[in-house]
């Protein structure tokens, strides 16, 4: 009886002696990745997404297909009207040419009645012919030269006039090219391409399905290297730094650990209540400071795994 006694008072010592124990790491926390969540960009039928969960993808590949039979339909319909522009405009060649070629005339016909002033002018001198013939020779002049003044001008007004027409035709084309600009980047966003290397974590669509702009299709991240997000109480703060290197290490049976090394990325500069998931319900009530540790993934380390910092190993 004396013996039980005994022994029942050694195990509560044990546990008390237990329970007020430190730990012997110096942070805790979970592993986390930077997660990216891929949508669509485009409204339509899935035609083709080979996306499978744990697939390894990389950066700018093409995964899937999203129809784009309307937007293609509308880009085709600009480029046509875009086309049609060149045949709406004039050419004022052709009616300019024609107008030159009556001015030829006109001016042959002026130098023909300058001849004929001159001599009309040497026939009257001499009594061969009157002053009345002499006077309609000049009328006759000076019409022809109102008329070349009035060729020249039209041909002056017929060039400004097809050039104001074909600019105010042509002046449609820079909207339309805007608008077919539009489309095609369209098209573009119905192809679904990963934008960074990474494993595939969840995908949230199928092939056949309906994808509407910004419906969420897969999410991805990059789990070569993997954050341990700690958290570390203020009288061990004054220990760290940005780009410091420790240990860390995980779980390896029952006794055992695994260890890595790693370089802290970010320290916070705002503290906070323990988070619930990292300590007992008393501990919760200490004040902490978030950090991030970057460790080389090789193959063990999974996202939410929970791990432990250690600042001098030597002591741990």
């Amino acid at each position: 009886m004396k013996y039980h006694i005994l022994f029942g008072l050694f195990a509560v010592m044990l546990i008390n002696a237990c329970g007020n124990g430190k730990p012997d790491y110096d942070a805790s926390g979970n592993f986390e990745a930077d997660e990216v969540i891929v949508s669509a960009q485009q409204t339509g039928i899935l035609l083709n997404f080979s996306v499978q969960e744990g697939d390894r993808l990389t950066a700018g590949q093409t995964v899937g297909q999203i129809d784009v039979a309307i937007p293609t339909l509308q880009r085709e319909q600009v480029q046509a009207s875009i086309n049609a522009l060149k045949d709406k405009t004039h050419d004022p060649l052709p009616q300019t040419e024609l107008v030159k070629r009556q001015l030829l005339v006109q001016e042959a016909q002026l130098q023909q009645q300058y001849r004929e002033r001159k001599r009309t002018e040497n026939l009257v001198k001499s009594d061969a012919a009157t002053q009345k013939q002499l006077d309609d020779i000049n009328a006759g002049i000076e019409q022809l030269e109102r008329q070349i003044s009035v060729t020249r001008q039209q041909i002056k007004l017929n060039d400004a006039n097809t050039a104001t027409q074909n600019r105010t035709i042509l002046s449609e084309k820079a909207p339309l090219e805007k608008s077919l600009a539009q489309y095609t980047e369209q098209i573009h966003k119905g192809l679904i391409i990963n934008p960074v290397t990474g494993v595939v974590l969840t995908r949230y669509a199928l092939k056949g399905e309906m994808a509407a702009t910004g419906k969420a299709l897969y999410k991805i991240a990059n789990i070569d290297s993997l954050y341990l997000k700690a958290y570390i109480t203020g009288d061990k703060l004054s220990a760290i730094k940005p780009g410091q290197t420790v240990q860390v290490r995980i779980d390896q049976g029952a006794k055992n650990y695994k260890s890595y090394t790693g370089n802290i990325t970010w320290i916070s500069d705002k503290s906070e209540f323990t988070p619930k998931t990292i300590q007992t319900k008393n501990e919760r009530a200490n004040l902490v400071y978030a950090l991030k540790v970057l460790v080389k993934n090789d193959g063990y380390l999974k996202i939410g795994m929970y791990g432990e910092m250690l600042l001098n190993t030597s002591t741990k």
